[in-house]
């Protein structure tokens, strides 16, 4: 007499297919790139998405919306790859905003850029816990020469992008030496940021100069009111310290300026 049927067969097969089609999840989401404005995140023993939300300070319908490739957000494993929204992070003045790099800490940030980690933390209450930070997300970093901390003979330069210590040394006609010497803040000099602030030994100014005035060079996109803005000094104070340009709306790179003291 043939045996009855009883389905358990069918049952294990459909418990092997799934597990197999969670292998298949991991092994997918292990080639996963997440798209821009998120930062991976691996699942850890006892995550779930609301509590990843929370740890990062995101709601849960935008982690889930984030996450299009994970079918069920109530099942998700250690090993799989969660894509955190990176919330628009504006830094305050006086910080510059920094992407965090595999094997980064809040600590080793600091001490790259010179500046104490209790600063480091303070100029970013949107991270929850800075013991947890993850590549991908931004760190706002105080800059490390804020004005009124540079030696006398100097003055206040924020580094723009492409600027590198040998740039700036040329563009203000100071030796590199000079410059290193007058930011010993800066721990690594072949590693400035744009935002940072740095202290630029005044070079002597042209002939006719006022008195306390230093020289700069014009560089490719500057106008009268972009380095006006740069070097805290009025319009009108830097036309007027500057007579021998006969059309303040046309300058040139090269071209030598006189930048009044603030």
């Amino acid at each position: 007499m043939e045996k009855e049927h009883t389905g358990r067969p069918d049952v294990n097969l459909n418990q092997a297919d799934c597990q197999n089609c969670h292998e298949q999840q991991l092994l997918q989401q292990a080639n996963f790139t997440c798209p821009p404005n998120t930062f991976a995140y691996i699942v850890q023993p006892g995550d779930t998405m609301f509590l990843i939300a929370q740890r990062f300070g995101v709601s849960l319908d935008a982690l889930i919306a984030a996450n299009p490739q994970i079918p069920d957000p109530s099942d998700i494993r250690p090993g799989q790859t969660v894509c955190v929204p990176q919330a628009a992070t504006i830094c305050p003045p006086n910080t510059f905003a920094y992407t965090v790099q595999p094997g980064d800490t809040m600590f080793l940030i600091a001490q790259r850029f010179g500046v104490s980690l209790d600063a480091l933390i303070a100029a970013n209450p949107q991270i929850p816990n800075p013991n947890l930070i993850l590549p991908g997300q931004t760190v706002c970093v105080p800059t490390a020469a804020p004005p009124g901390e540079c030696p006398p003979n100097t003055i206040v330069y924020v580094v723009q992008p492409g600027d590198t210590m040998f740039f700036i040394a040329q563009r203000f006609g100071v030796s590199l030496n000079a410059l290193i010497a007058a930011n010993p803040q800066i721990p690594n000099p072949n590693q400035i940021r744009p935002g940072q602030r740095i202290c630029v030994p005044r070079a002597p100014a042209p002939p006719g100069c006022p008195p306390g005035s230093t020289r700069y060079t014009v560089q490719p996109g500057d106008s009268m009111f972009t380095i006006a803005r740069r070097f805290g000094v009025s319009l009108d104070a830097l036309i007027r310290a500057n007579p021998q340009i006969s059309n303040p709306s046309l300058i040139f790179p090269g071209q030598q300026l006189c930048i009044p003291p603030r």
